[in-house]
């Protein structure tokens, strides 16, 4: 059985989505769009007789930076080398940029095999928020902020994001920013779920 590593079409991204969704990590509605428009070719897939057996995303943030994502392989289909094949494909894109992931941990001795090493941790909160407190200097983005989120985002992430900011911040996300006279200190979406919303940059 032959195997064939390429580039997802749109349809098959939302496969690998929808496996991750039953991997429970609730991804976003509409996060696969903007990661495209950052980078059109940065989901790949194994396939084998046709059919998908595995997925990553492998984003390049210009020539210096790029982020591992989706890395999932169908569960009957583990431990025949799909996973490891698509990989090293999204490695082998990615070249010698420095490279991020967000890594599960149950993978986390796997990842480290590969490289890499924990730089932060990620935790996940859950609940209804109270609502923002009053006097803040928090308020929906607006188009004219666009310049001053680039600016300051690119302060803050290792490359340049601005065609997938774009896409990022659009509605149905709910963009908010902090920042008054003295500019932006800081700004965050919240972006619809299959479960509930999720917050971050």
């Amino acid at each position: 059985m032959p195997r064939t590593i390429r580039t997802l079409t749109a349809s098959e991204v939302e496969t690998l989505v929808d496996w991750a969704a039953g991997e429970g990590w609730n991804p976003g509605i509409g996060d696969a769009a903007a990661f495209r428009t950052a980078d059109p070719d940065c989901f790949i897939g194994a396939f084998v007789d046709g059919e998908m057996v595995a997925g990553i995303s492998a984003v390049a943030y210009g020539t210096g930076f790029g982020f591992i994502g989706l890395y999932i392989c169908r569960p009957d289909r583990r431990g025949e080398g799909h996973g490891k094949a698509v990989w090293d494909a999204g490695m082998a894109r990615l070249g010698d940029r420095i490279i991020g992931l967000d890594g599960v941990a149950e993978q986390r001795a796997n990842y480290q095999r590969m490289g890499f090493v924990p730089v932060y941790e990620t935790v996940r909160y859950s609940g209804r928020p109270a609502g923002l407190p009053g006097g803040s200097d928090i308020r929906p983005v607006m188009a004219g902020d666009m310049a001053g989120i680039l600016a300051y985002d690119r302060k803050r992430f290792p490359a340049p994001r601005e065609a997938f900011l774009r896409e990022w911040l659009r509605q149905p996300r709910i963009a908010l920013l902090c920042g008054g006279s003295a500019g932006i200190a800081g700004y965050g979406v919240a972006r619809r779920c299959r479960g509930g919303f999720k917050g971050g940059p």
